[in-house]
């Protein structure tokens, strides 16, 4: 496992140092942070369409990372993968993030948000990256609890047209050489392990279309967050780590009666002040073999973010496992004696 590695989302202002990468990669970097997760449609920070076709760009961008001591984990277009697919009940609070000549129609908008996570794919490869984040969108969400009664198939066609509009996507990514990792997430149509097989069904289980873990959507849901990483650890690519904790009450339970993120029963916190098992996770990924980064991603409804992300970066690092490559009996091996094996066992008397 790599890291600490941080997503600068969350930090990105027009305030220094976090108004320009290599301010913000400094800032990182000062903190013990080795890697950062950008988001590609901040242009503060980064230039998406410019990346995707300009070598001398993305060198660029390297050596100002590697000048402050950090490199890139992942690229993010988790805003624009969300336009991918939308309800029309979403249209006019997603018209706000877009360029003005697509708000006011959809169609336009969901050609630009393809664009813009294509792009992503060639921008990760001109980077030498893995593995790239986004959001699969939704057009099942608004009908979430079956009440009033789902008509026959109303899901189903939901997850067909997703599955056929993310399927060239994938496509795209395996030509580029890079896995398309989906942050499983309430309010998006892959939220669960359910539904993220359904998803796989429809588009054949592609290679491409992975996963990224963060176990405080999970705990949230009230998730088995550990049996998770068994189920699906051969998809998972990328990590948030990010913590949450849940505590219901008489008044509210996992839906938290829409108060603000302070008072709700779920909400999420900074590493170490919310509930999430991070020990046992970072175990899990030591068994299976995890590869990717770790990345800290703040999202704390009470804690400054500075406090959160200066801490996030020791807290990370402390729970790195260094993978053995010896078992801890090896002391007392006998070595291989095939013959001897078949004595004990009984074999040829």
């Amino acid at each position: 496992m790599k890291g600490p590695a941080i997503f600068l989302a969350q930090f990105a202002s027009d305030e220094a140092p976090f108004n320009s990468l290599k301010s913000i990669a400094e800032w990182a970097g000062r903190l013990g942070y080795k890697g950062v997760q950008i988001p590609t449609w901040d242009r503060r920070l980064f230039d998406l369409k410019l990346a995707a076709e300009s070598d001398a760009y993305c060198d660029e961008v390297r050596g100002v990372l590697a000048n402050a001591g950090v490199e890139i984990s992942e690229l993010s277009t988790h805003s624009q993968g969300q336009l991918v697919a939308v309800h029309p009940a979403y249209d006019e609070l997603f018209d706000g993030g877009v360029p003005k000549q697509v708000r006011g129609n959809p169609k336009a908008r969901q050609e630009w948000a393809v664009e813009q996570v294509l792009l992503g794919a060639k921008a990760s490869r001109r980077l030498g990256l893995e593995a790239h984040v986004t959001f699969s969108g939704s057009l099942a969400w608004p009908y979430l609890y079956p009440y009033p009664q789902r008509p026959a198939g109303l899901v189903e066609a939901a997850f067909d047209e997703l599955a056929r509009r993310w399927r060239p996507i994938l496509d795209a990514f395996d030509e580029a050489g890079v896995d398309l990792c989906y942050e499983v997430h309430p309010s998006e149509d892959l939220f669960d392990g359910a539904t993220v097989e359904m998803f796989w069904d429809r588009v054949d289980h592609h290679p491409r279309a992975c996963l990224l873990y963060d176990p405080s959507h999970f705990l949230l849901q009230q998730l088995d967050y550990l049996e998770y990483i068994d189920l699906y650890h051969d998809r998972i690519r990328m990590f948030h780590v990010k913590d949450a904790e849940f505590r219901p009450t008489g008044r509210q339970g996992v839906y938290s009666g829409y108060q603000g993120w302070k008072e709700r029963a779920g909400r999420f916190r900074s590493l170490g002040d919310g509930q999430i098992d991070f020990r046992a996770i970072f175990s899990k990924f030591a068994q299976y073999g995890y590869r990717g980064w770790a990345v800290l991603e703040w999202e704390c409804a009470l804690k400054d973010p500075e406090d959160g992300a200066r801490e996030g970066a020791p807290f990370i690092r402390d729970h790195i496992i260094r993978v053995t490559g010896r078992s801890f009996d090896d002391f007392v091996a006998t070595g291989v004696d095939a013959a001897a094996n078949r004595r004990m066992l009984g074999i040829d008397r």
